[in-house]
């Protein structure tokens, strides 16, 4: 049966907690994964009210990478009542399609980003989890065998021979072939929206809810998220300077250097909550630059950044702070290139959506606003 949680804690105790490997009950976060490995590593931080911030953000030189955990949100509840068959809808690459769950006793969750997998470990099923994409950090779930490979595809031998009751899967893995081929197979085949920002993280928490009947669940866990959330962007507001002139202007830039690749992200695009969040000016929004788009050396110099955050993989793809500057010699001469102030974060968190985006704003919070406090602050 449910068990919801009988007492609320306060979050800014949730968002300083970590359990090694993912979910939190000391003050710490997580290192992030990377590869086919589940991170090990635990990275001691204080909570954000305990940070003294540097006076002036868009002055600090050197580069920074954000430590994200978590998620630090527990569990709405211990191995919930499943209400099956459940019928739902499943948005297909080409449509939606009624799907009925007959059975949800062995699932495999798997998106690009591992959100699928973190909802169902927060409905409290992350007992019937019998594989793993590679993105997810959760405890007790490394030694599972994975079932991605290199460029988001799915192992769908893999997959067969895991014998799986379900599969909870989003458009940013596999493709509409490997979900005909599974439903061929008597799979249950169930694609969800994919979350990037809190609006989107709320749908796809329902339409996984219902898939694993648990539906009333999501509703639990949408309101913790919402006041998680709420509360971690007043924390990092109180770290923000009072002066709204001394705020940083901040630009994201996707990057994948081996292929010339370089996005700029404006308004609209899956940059825009988390800036807004963070308390930044996002310079691209102010320029104009809607979506995401290829960037132009004129925008960026328009933008004049103080700080640019990417991607930890995109960065090294493009080799470093130093290649990234030789490919694009307009970083240089932004305020950010200038100072080096390039901050990057896991690739794999820093759009997953999910219970994690409180933990994100606060890995991006404090690189933004206390970079002495990190441990990397002395090779800065």
């Amino acid at each position: 049966m449910t068990h919801p949680r009988d007492s609320r804690r306060t979050r800014a105790s949730l968002v300083a907690a970590a359990l090694v490997m993912g979910l939190g009950l000391t003050a710490c976060q997580t290192g992030s994964i990377t590869a086919n490995e589940v991170a090990s590593v635990t990275v001691d931080l204080p909570p954000l009210s305990e940070l003294t911030p540097i006076a002036e953000p868009a002055a600090w030189e050197g580069p920074s990478t954000a430590p994200i955990g978590g998620p630090t949100l527990l569990p709405v509840a211990d191995n919930p009542e499943q209400v099956l068959p459940a019928t739902v809808t499943s948005h297909d690459h080409i449509g939606d399609t009624e799907v009925v769950v007959e059975d949800a006793s062995r699932v495999l969750a798997i998106s690009m980003t591992g959100t699928l997998a973190e909802l169902t470990y927060a409905f409290g099923l992350g007992g019937t989890l019998i594989g793993r994409d590679v993105s997810t950090n959760l405890p007790g779930l490394a030694d599972l065998p994975v079932v991605t490979g290199t460029g988001h595809t799915l192992d769908t031998e893999g997959i067969v021979a895991l014998q799986p009751t379900l599969v909870l899967t989003d458009n940013s893995v596999g493709s509409a072939d490997v979900m005909l081929q599974l439903r061929d197979v008597g799979i249950d085949v169930v694609v969800i929206e994919r979350a990037n920002n809190p609006e989107t993280t709320y749908e796809t928490a329902r339409q996984v809810a219902a898939a694993l009947g648990v539906a009333p669940l999501a509703e639990t866990l949408i309101a913790e998220l919402d006041q998680a959330i709420t509360e971690k962007v007043a924390e990092i507001a109180q770290l923000a300077p009072a002066d709204q002139s001394l705020h940083p202007r901040v630009a994201f830039l996707y990057i994948r250097g081996q292929s010339g690749v370089y996005y700029l992200f404006g308004d609209g695009s899956s940059a825009t909550s988390l800036l807004d969040g963070l308390g930044v000016v996002d310079v691209a929004q102010e320029i104009g630059w809607v979506g995401e788009k290829p960037m132009t050396d004129e925008a960026l110099v328009a933008a004049d950044p103080d700080i640019i955050v990417v991607m930890t993989k995109g960065l090294k793809s493009a080799g470093g702070i130093d290649g990234l500057i030789a490919a694009q010699p307009s970083i240089a001469l932004t305020t950010a290139g200038k100072n080096r102030r390039i901050i990057d974060a896991d690739d794999t968190l820093i759009f997953a959506g999910g219970t994690r985006i409180p933990d994100i704003l606060d890995g991006l919070a404090r690189a933004i606003y206390a970079p002495d406090s990190l441990p990397d602050a002395s090779a800065s």
